[in-house]
């Protein structure tokens, strides 16, 4: 064997280097697949402890149950926040309140006005007037920002501010 490696010019000694580096490469590659292997046969083994294929079947079944009635309750949470933001565009969102003395004679600053107003700056004040012997209350109709009566310093100045509270500042954070 050896005339023929002489005849084509080859070192057997070489032949021999180039196969044990073959070998050790295959043995790495045998190694790691079967690490490999055993990773999955004990991932397998933890997925399947206990069960059979019926157990698994039914387990599946479960879930994707679970998923449906999810999905489900995802609708009814659409619907309702749908509900929730067509029923926000009439409650009063905005508020402005002013407390003054009425009378030099009266003290405290039991009176007040107070605006109350939806997102679109639309709903009412009320003026409340302490005496000593009465109390007054007055309302007015705010129609976007606007009142078609004359207001007072007070109602003014509460209609101010509630124009400039509540959910509009929150959304210009956001």
């Amino acid at each position: 064997m050896s005339g023929i490696f002489d005849s084509l010019g080859i070192d057997p000694g070489i032949i021999i280097i180039i196969l044990l580096v073959l070998s050790i490469i295959l043995i790495i590659n045998v190694v790691s697949s079967n690490m490999r292997l055993s990773r999955l046969e004990r991932k397998y083994k933890i997925f399947m402890k206990g069960t059979d294929g019926q157990s698994l079947e039914k387990m599946f079944i479960r879930k994707f149950a679970q998923i449906d009635r999810l999905y489900e309750a995802k609708e009814d949470h659409e619907r309702d926040i749908k509900y929730l933001k067509k029923s926000f565009q009439y409650i009063f969102s905005k508020y402005g309140i002013e407390k003054y003395d009425a009378f030099e004679d009266v003290g405290g600053k039991l009176s007040f006005a107070l605006a109350m107003l939806d997102k679109d700056n639309s709903g009412l004040i009320l003026n409340a007037v302490h005496s000593r012997d009465n109390c007054f209350l007055y309302l007015k109709e705010i129609v976007k920002g606007e009142s078609y009566v004359m207001l007072s310093q007070e109602e003014v100045e509460a209609l101010r501010k509630a124009v400039n509270c509540g959910i509009g500042e929150m959304e210009e954070k956001e």
